[in-house]
């Protein structure tokens, strides 16, 4: 059966998360646009930066007992060398072609990058479980995903783990 444009565009999202560059997680971002994709991304050190599979990263080292998921990213002991995978594909996209455009993402966003896709003016986010109209979205609002408010949609999808 032929996928629809979603499941398509999130089995693309987690292709590129294979190559991320992370031992707690691996998330894929693909940034569409009239079904094009205009980017993409995914989570790793900066460029030229020892990465966390060397073992550079602070939060790399500790297990999920020690650290908590979704716990602090940039401070403490879970804090973390690796650039998102929304993130990277916002930085790395053509901003003028990205502007409301939808972003796939193999996780839901966290609140530094639910900023940066506002920021970046992306009309629309779909992950395995959700999917967003940015446009009633307002950050720091729902604590449910990634602290942005608005109209969240249950989604199923089909085909991804």
């Amino acid at each position: 059966m032929r996928p629809d444009w979603d499941d398509y565009f999130l089995g693309i999202a987690t292709a590129v998360a294979t190559r991320a560059d992370c031992t707690r997680r691996q998330v894929g971002a693909v940034i569409v646009k009239d079904h094009r994709i205009v980017s993409c991304g995914y989570n790793g050190a900066p460029p030229g930066q020892p990465g966390c599979l060397s073992g550079a990263c602070p939060r790399g080292k500790l297990s999920y007992e020690e650290i908590a998921p979704m716990s602090s990213y940039d401070t403490g002991a879970g804090s973390c060398i690796s650039v998102h995978a929304e993130q990277n594909a916002i930085i790395y996209g053509d901003y003028a072609r990205m502007v409301e455009g939808t972003i796939y993402i193999t996780d839901n966003p966290c609140d530094g990058c639910m900023k940066m896709i506002l920021g970046a003016r992306i009309s629309r986010i779909v992950t395995p479980s959700l999917m967003i109209s940015a446009s009633s979205l307002r950050v720091g609002g729902n604590p449910g995903i990634g602290g942005a408010g608005g109209d969240l949609t249950g989604r199923s999808v089909r085909n991804h783990p």
